[in-house]
């Protein structure tokens, strides 16, 4: 288990010590004692002992009694989910920037 947000790792070897899971990448996207981090990693397939391509995971981590247990995942499924889901946010977020500009005007109106 790991004591602080930095600890953090999906990074995971077997029992004989070969990896399984390779990390390449992570964002933390909220610190505290609930934790949010994005992940980019590959695994390795153990049919052909090759990595796959790259993957995302968004994982939720809750700090309890000094170490972070994961809580909860999502993981990103495809590149094209990955595009939907960040063309989503972007448009969301750009009504959200609309709205308050007009609201905005309506209180400086007032």
């Amino acid at each position: 288990m790991a004591s602080t947000i930095d600890d953090i790792t999906i990074k995971y070897e077997d029992t004989e010590g070969n990896e399984v899971v390779r990390e390449l990448d992570k964002e933390v996207l909220s610190r505290g004692s609930w934790t949010t981090i994005m992940f980019l990693y590959e695994e390795l397939d153990p049919r052909t002992g090759e990595f796959s391509g790259p993957k995302i995971t968004i994982r939720r981590y809750r700090k309890l009694r000094g170490e972070f247990r994961q809580q909860s995942k999502f993981n990103i499924s495809s590149q094209k989910q990955a595009l939907v889901i960040a063309d989503t946010i972007y448009r969301w977020s750009e009504s959200a920037s609309e709205f308050e500009n007009k609201a905005e005007k309506i209180r400086e109106e007032q």
